[in-house]
């Protein structure tokens, strides 16, 4: 098995928002903001290569999306998906799955691109996999969470015949529920950030490693009252957390960070503060390629 950092490119967000009720004067020493309050953030996706199947978690916001749209969100850096595939010997033609931890567009915009006037799947010959509670969650929006339901990037995976379905595990044992995906892929199941979130969590030999997607977006995110303000739940987002970092810390997992502008992966242990970060580093420090 090998395993690849894929990132997509940088986005911004506006940092009270990335920080839920965390005052200003402590996140910003975290994640400096600009004059417009606005944090940089990667759009980091893992690429894993076992056996036959080449699996691609998640793949960022996408380029078809008008200017209107995406001037909001200040993209910058010369990251994407394609030079970052092929800086590997990949395309995305050679992608076998794309797991879709959620259909925000920061998470799934690339999924679709345009081809003259037609919306068709970027990744030809994959299979896309998402689960039915969030699916239905994500075609069905509240008022809240619309706007990052695009339907632009989610319709068309349906209608191309390439979705499939993950079944839904609940929680057990005061651990996030877990369905197993092949023989060294998991995928966990977390709802305070949105319905059904997928978190794959990757059995490499001893090794554990975890996929965050929004319930750790980032380092700064492990203390538990860290929880963002675009968390549909936030209280279930804290009961989730305190829930994977104890078995994460107990289990010495690796987390795979989406969103860190700065740090890939960490490994925790407990301190008088709480569980936090023991030691940073890249992805390829543990798994070289």
């Amino acid at each position: 098995m090998k395993l690849y950092s894929i990132n997509t490119g940088y986005f911004k967000l506006d940092g009270g928002a990335m920080f839920g009720v965390v005052p200003k004067v402590i996140w910003n020493k975290l994640n400096p903001a600009d004059e417009n309050n606005l944090c940089n953030w990667a759009m980091r996706s893992l690429l894993i290569e076992d056996g036959d199947r080449l699996m691609l978690i998640d793949n960022g916001i996408g380029d078809k999306q008008p200017e209107s749209f995406m001037k909001h969100y200040y993209l910058n850096g010369t990251d994407t998906l394609e030079g970052n595939l092929a800086k590997y010997g990949f395309s995305k033609s050679d992608i076998t799955d794309v797991i879709l931890t959620h259909l925000h567009f920061d998470h799934c915009g690339g999924s679709i691109v345009r081809e003259g006037e037609r919306l068709v799947p970027a990744f030809k010959n994959a299979t896309y996999w998402s689960n039915e509670v969030h699916w239905k969650w994500a075609t069905q929006p509240n008022a809240r969470e619309k706007a990052s339901f695009l339907k632009e990037n989610i319709l068309p995976i349906e209608e191309s015949g390439q979705l499939r379905m993950i079944p839904v595990s609940e929680p057990a044992d005061n651990r996030l529920g877990l369905t197993k995906f092949t023989g060294n892929i998991s995928v966990r199941f977390a709802s305070g950030h949105t319905a059904a979130m997928m978190l794959p969590q990757v059995q490499a030999g001893d090794t554990t490693l975890v996929f965050m997607a929004d319930l750790l977006p980032a380092e700064a995110h492990i203390p538990l009252p860290y929880v963002m303000g675009y968390d549909m739940f936030p209280l279930t987002t804290l009961t989730e957390k305190k829930m994977f970092l104890e078995e994460a810390v107990d289990g010495k997992y690796i987390l795979f960070f989406q969103h860190d502008p700065v740090v890939e992966c960490c490994t925790l242990h407990r301190t008088e503060k709480g569980i936090r970060s023991k030691d940073s580093f890249a992805l390829s420090n543990r798994f070289p390629v």
